[in-house]
């Protein structure tokens, strides 16, 4: 054989084992990636948790013995469970493929048919509470109806009854304010979630000293977005109905042939969210003391961004409640860790806005592996 012939036969085995090894890496490179998708699709909350750890942690150095001290944390805390508990509401209609952008809306004329019924009418509270309630509930299932019986798209839907139910609360309030002093005469029960609960003293009567617990504040409404995350994650954990509400928003047309009926599971989830946000109404009245029919203005839109940053999937099906309260928090501790920094507001919503687009890009990525 001449020396080319062995040359080329040479080349040719180093090519061919060239070849071999580059597929063989990009083989694993792949899968190593397609193993990470699928295990961020599979614990979606891992990202949001990782980013608020990594947010406590910049601010701690940022503002050394301000950010971590307790009386901090539990102000964030406060400033969070309104949004946390629309969160909860927006989260349940997300997971279902739509969207409702009615939710701050909803609490602000809950606020307002709760304290204008019990204030101004005199209609004892244990009336007037329930009555904001069920007012809740039925904008909520109007959502639902319109959307199931039309067929119309949840985003048009909601952003007519936006526009619906804020007309309501301007026609019921007459634009006027209910002052705390007035609450406080009529109607002590719609302050309560705004009470103040200091846990180091409180456990200290009853004889524990726990240190750990000293400067902390909380108050009855914090208690309660614990309660309503607690017991609507139980739900979508654990019964029927909430794997109903996953499989619609997962494939809408799979879960109709599997027998579930798609139009009651979108109108329960409705009418629920309408009944979270007037629990987050009752909350809203003991945050700010009385009933401001203007108040509110963003929390639609601050609803959905704890839902995207808390890694609840925009097209449905993916997604869970701890999510969005880590949600809430990391654009709480954002805000505040910013702020104690010493940078202008400007800079808080341009940082919140770039963990939305980052957010929703990975939500993207990840709904590769599904794909």
């Amino acid at each position: 054989m001449s020396d080319d012939a062995t040359g080329s036969a040479t080349a040719e085995r180093g090519l061919q084992g060239a070849t071999t090894a580059v597929a063989s890496f990009d083989e694993t490179d792949a899968g190593l990636v397609r193993r990470i998708q699928a295990f961020l699709h599979d614990f979606p909350t891992i990202i949001p948790f990782i980013v608020l750890l990594i947010g406590a942690v910049i601010f701690s150095f940022a503002a050394p013995g301000k950010f971590l001290a307790p009386l901090n944390l539990s102000v964030v805390l406060q400033q969070v469970t309104i949004i946390a508990i629309l969160g909860v509401a927006q989260t349940l209609v997300i997971l279902t493929a739509g969207i409702d952008l009615s939710v701050g809306v909803i609490m602000i004329l809950c606020t307002v048919v709760m304290g204008r019924t019990s204030v101004v009418f005199g209609v004892p509270v244990y009336i007037a509470f329930p009555l904001g309630l069920l007012a809740g509930t039925a904008c909520g299932f109007v959502n639902g109806l319109i959307i199931t019986r039309l067929k119309l798209p949840p985003f048009i839907v909601t952003l007519g009854t936006w526009s619906i139910f804020g007309a309501l609360n301007v026609w019921y309030s007459q634009s006027e304010t209910i002052r705390a002093q007035d609450m406080e005469q009529a109607a002590p029960f719609l302050q309560a979630t705004g009470t103040l609960i200091k846990p180091f003293q409180t456990l200290q009567s009853l004889g524990l000293q726990l240190d750990f617990l000293r400067g902390w504040v909380l108050t009855w409404g914090s208690i309660l977005m614990i309660a309503v995350a607690i017991v609507v994650w139980y739900v979508l954990s654990n019964t029927p109905f909430g794997r109903h509400v996953y499989a619609v928003g997962d494939d809408p047309d799979s879960a109709r042939l599997a027998g579930i009926s798609t139009n009651k599971t979108l109108l329960a989830v409705y009418s629920l969210a309408g009944l979270i946000c007037a629990v987050a109404a009752w909350a809203f009245i003991g945050r700010i003391g009385g009933v401001s029919p203007q108040a509110g203005q963003t929390s639609n839109l601050d609803s959905i961004t704890a839902v995207v940053i808390g890694g609840t999937s925009l097209f449905g099906g993916r997604g869970s409640i701890v999510g969005t309260v880590i949600g809430a928090l990391i654009v709480g501790v954002f805000r505040n860790g910013l702020a104690l920094s010493g940078l202008e507001l400007l800079w808080q919503d341009f940082a919140v806005g770039v963990l939305i687009i980052v957010a929703v890009t990975i939500d993207q990525w990840i709904r590769k592996i599904s794909a």
